[in-house]
């Protein structure tokens, strides 16, 4: 009885950047629940890869797949229009669309991710996918569910570094001048900071009409780093290592489902304890 909550039977979630490592995750943790779940990013290829994963462990007629670019205000409303048509009511959102640039091996490219030299178009991009779209999802799906007096949940994928500044020293190389030296760029801290605003903005905008908005912000990951990375993440890391890539799933059950029906406007932080030294 004391798992009733959790039940996701009957919800149907949209995740946004499905394909990518946190969106499968996402997608078998909603499944898990008893959840269908509409997987939506760029490459329909990618797509069709997570179907095949996912399809091994739980009910293929309950993922669907949409190939969708989160920063076209028409094409969102048009698979919204095809679910509608379908009879498909999206209850969760998960805005997990991101552009995460990784802080690359080789002196090439690193100068670019400076701010003094970082671009504009990179600046723009980055921001329209990760923030923007969450923004556009939101407008549409989040209205859906404010309009129908059913109301639903919206989660926001933030991260650590919503609530803290990037450690530029994880990511120095030897024998590379100061001045080029990798860093994590401006626009990762901006989207996953603006998600908690936006996260903070919705809470409150359709409270009355019960759909709920909480943030989830992810500590780092471990993903094939290399090793010198990890050892220094994890050494400012009270728990002594990096996240693995399915510790998210009872967070992101919990904060979709009834079980967290009275928390609105949060920002989770799960980073083993890294934000809190």
């Amino acid at each position: 009885m004391a798992f009733e909550n959790f039940d996701l039977s009957g919800k149907t979630a949209l995740i946004t950047g499905a394909a990518g490592l946190l969106g499968i995750e996402h997608a078998r943790a909603l499944l898990e629940s008893g959840g269908t779940v509409v997987l939506t990013d760029l490459s329909r290829p990618m797509l069709d890869d997570a179907y095949q994963e996912l399809s091994q462990y739980f009910d293929p007629a309950k993922i669907l797949l949409k190939a969708m670019n989160v920063t076209n205000s028409l094409e969102i409303r048009e698979i919204a229009k095809d679910l509608q048509t379908s009879d498909i009511r999206v209850d969760i959102l998960v805005n997990n669309a991101a552009v995460d640039p990784k802080v690359g091996k080789g002196a090439g490219m690193l100068e670019a991710s400076r701010l003094e030299s970082f671009p504009i178009e990179q600046w723009d991009k980055q921001l329209s996918v990760g923030l923007t779209g969450a923004f556009l999802c939101s407008q549409v799906f989040g209205s859906a569910m404010a309009q129908d007096g059913k109301g639903g949940v919206i989660l926001n994928i933030a991260s650590d570094l919503s609530v803290l500044a990037p450690d530029q020293r994880l990511y120095r190389k030897d024998q590379i001048d100061e001045d080029l030296q990798p860093v994590k760029p401006v626009t990762y801290s901006v989207v996953k900071a603006g998600l908690v605003g936006l996260t903070r903005y919705l809470a409150t905008y359709w409270a009355d009409k019960n759909v709920r908005c909480n943030a989830l912000s992810p500590g780092g990951i471990f993903n094939g780093q290399d090793h010198e990375f990890v050892h220094r993440l994890s050494s400012l890391i009270p728990l002594g290592r990096m996240a693995h890539k399915n510790e998210y799933r009872p967070a992101v059950q919990f904060l979709c489902s009834d079980a967290a029906k009275y928390m609105n406007g949060q920002n989770v932080v799960i980073d083993g304890g890294r934000s809190v030294g």
